[in-house]
């Protein structure tokens, strides 16, 4: 017995596609309401339960994404790049949210792991390091994104030294 799903057949995937046209339209509540009964046929379809967490999380409603997010996060070797991303921001930001932080970092954790260097997902990780006390650990994560990727004319000046402190922010010279 495979543990992948098969395929949604074509007429689930062009009501699943029209759900998320209606999300992107700004109609969240009815694409939530089509996805949510497409999720009753296809309760193990990776791809239909991210849709349906993303429809739920633009309503506000954490806590009924999540078991849609851990749906699509087990058969996330099913999704795209793209959508595997979003499950993993998704999720670890929704438990987060809902002060889930353990989860949270270490669902964000492994969504940095397989998308080494990616901003987003970065900068949840910090905020969910800091829910957890680890305050060093997202302080330092921050600098070094700031450092390696703004365009702001005063961070770029002292890209090196922000850096550099990003390595050892708690460092005090004691020099003459």
């Amino acid at each position: 017995m495979s543990s992948t799903p098969p395929p949604l057949p074509p007429h689930a995937l062009d009501r699943l596609r029209a759900a998320v046209r209606l999300r992107e339209a700004g109609d969240a509540e009815s694409a939530r309401s089509e996805l949510l009964a497409l999720s009753g046929t296809y309760p193990r379809d990776p791809g239909l339960a991210y849709q349906t967490a993303w429809a739920h999380d633009v309503l506000g409603r954490e806590a009924a994404a999540v078991p849609f997010y851990e749906t699509a996060l087990a058969g996330a070797d099913a999704l795209g790049a793209e959508d595997r991303h979003g499950v993993y921001l998704g999720l670890g930001s929704t438990y987060r949210v809902l002060g889930r932080y353990a989860e949270a970092v270490a669902t964000l954790e492994a969504g940095l792991a397989a998308h080494p260097g990616d901003g987003a997902l970065t900068v949840f990780l910090a905020m969910a390091r800091h829910n957890t006390g680890a305050h060093h650990e997202a302080m330092s994560a921050l600098l070094t994104l700031l450092a390696d990727t703004s365009g702001d004319p005063g961070v770029r000046a002292f890209r090196k030294a922000i850096a550099f402190y990003a390595e050892d922010l708690d460092r005090v010279e004691t020099g003459d």
